[in-house]
């Protein structure tokens, strides 16, 4: 049978310029390569080596790219090795078989959402309205689905976020606070809802998985076994289980550790 690896993208096996944490000598840095250019600027890297492992991790399990991204911010990722025949997007909102949106999918979840919680317009409505000019510097919405703002974190009130979040919670709501985004996503809104249903399609007796973030808990729980790195929300509340492998690393190299993990539990499967 199949193994499932679903893992998250941004700062879990990709990383930003400023999320690398290279501290080592600079003549010891790992070399990297880009993985995502947007508006003609390189954006995302992952070292050579985890480029390696993860072509060779798609040769020998079915990799499930797994993303808050939008699937046109997803587009943009030109990732090593095979490509995937199923990946998750916007939180699990949608999942793309062979690149594509599957409709179904799509419509048991709005379905979902409409019967379990407060309307998207609601909380975007109270976002405009709570969040202060000073801090705020772009609104969004993603796939018409959940919301974000872009902050400038040093100006931003850590008691603002906790607020919102109470809020939101009495709303079928959680609030997720990653670099400098704020995320008002549905509760029913999973990765992990879509990783299972993957799994069932392909019929696997496996799953493990990564991932850094709050929104990322699920996927974890969900999974037979996962990973999370020495950085991130998960990092800085202490989060863990015994399915969960805590890791040490922290930046580009943990994407790199993390990748050998998965590819060593592939192989011993």
């Amino acid at each position: 049978m199949p193994v499932i690896v679903a893992s998250d993208l941004d700062r879990t096996l990709i990383y930003s310029a400023a999320a690398l944490a290279l501290t080592m000598p600079d003549a010891r840095a790992p070399r990297l390569l880009c993985v995502e250019v947007h508006e003609s600027r390189p954006l995302s890297y992952m070292t050579e080596t985890a480029a390696r492992l993860l072509a060779e991790l798609g040769d020998e399990a079915v990799f499930v790219p797994t993303t808050t991204r939008t699937r046109k911010q997803y587009q943009r990722i030109n990732l090593p090795g095979p490509a995937p025949t199923y990946a998750i997007c916007a939180n699990g909102g949608h999942l793309l078989v062979d690149g594509v949106s599957d409709p179904d999918w799509h419509a048991q979840v709005t379905a979902r959402l409409a019967d379990q919680c407060a309307p998207l317009a609601e909380v975007q409505e109270h976002l405009l309205r709570a969040a202060d000019p000073v801090w705020v510097r772009k609104h969004r919405v993603a796939d018409d689905l959940f919301a974000y703002l872009v902050v400038e974190r040093e100006l931003l009130h850590e008691d603002w976020v906790k607020e919102l979040a109470v809020w939101a919670e009495n709303r079928g709501w959680t609030v997720s606070l990653q670099g400098r985004k704020i995320y008002a996503v549905p509760k029913p809104l999973t990765k992990s809802a879509a990783m299972r249903e993957v799994a069932r399609r392909t019929g696997a007796g496996l799953t493990l998985a990564a991932g850094d973030s709050l929104l990322d808990t699920d996927l974890l729980l969900a999974a037979d076994q996962g990973w999370r790195p020495g950085h991130g929300e998960l990092a800085d509340t202490g989060f863990t289980a015994p399915s969960i492998r805590v890791l040490p690393d922290r930046g580009v190299l943990a994407g790199e550790r993390i990748l050998r993990e998965l590819l060593g539990a592939v192989r011993g499967a």
